[in-house]
């Protein structure tokens, strides 16, 4: 199963339309992420990241919902643990 996950736009590094990357934090941990597909963000936005790369923007109150059911998910090392 595949999984994208809520992240903040923390800053852009780089806008061009073909190889765009910003650096995204996911619950205070930060990545370097490509976002061609979601070019439009704007530092504080929130986007969907799958496989690293952004692929939509969100709104903060659905990211919140989305934060949310995640920690429902009660596992004890948490989302947070994921490889990315």
């Amino acid at each position: 199963m595949c999984l994208g996950i809520p992240g903040k736009v923390v800053r852009w590094i780089d806008r061009d339309e073909t190889f765009a990357q910003a650096e995204i934090e996911f619950d205070g941990v930060r990545r370097i992420c490509h976002m061609a597909c979601v070019i439009e963000a704007n530092e504080g936005d929130y986007v969907i990241v799958h496989a690293g790369i952004g692929i939509s923007r969100i709104d903060a109150a659905e990211a919140q919902r989305v934060f949310e059911e995640l920690a429902a998910l009660g596992d004890d090392e948490g989302w947070q643990g994921a490889d990315w």
